[in-house]
């Protein structure tokens, strides 16, 4: 039985992109979810879906963000701003 590829390449130009492309679709998301009403009944199942895929787009952009090693000086005292 074949198995998951566990170990992935990505250069930083490469995540970088997923992340834009995850931001491109949570904004067309978010203005399809504002065009749809709540107090038209036919409107209530697309409303679940993209509150669906908002959602699990944040998650994958939450575990990209906590995968990331961020710099911080090891010489002198980091002022964060």
């Amino acid at each position: 039985m074949p198995t998951y590829n566990r170990k992935f390449d990505l250069t930083l130009t490469d995540v970088d992109l997923i992340e834009t492309a995850l931001r491109a679709r949570a904004r067309e998301l978010s203005t399809r979810l504002l065009a749809l009403s709540e107090e038209n009944p036919a409107h209530l199942d697309s409303i679940r879906v993209i509150q669906s895929d908002l959602k699990s787009g944040e998650e994958v952009l939450g575990r990209l963000h906590n995968q990331k090693v961020f710099y911080r000086p090891k010489q002198k005292v980091y002022v964060g701003g």
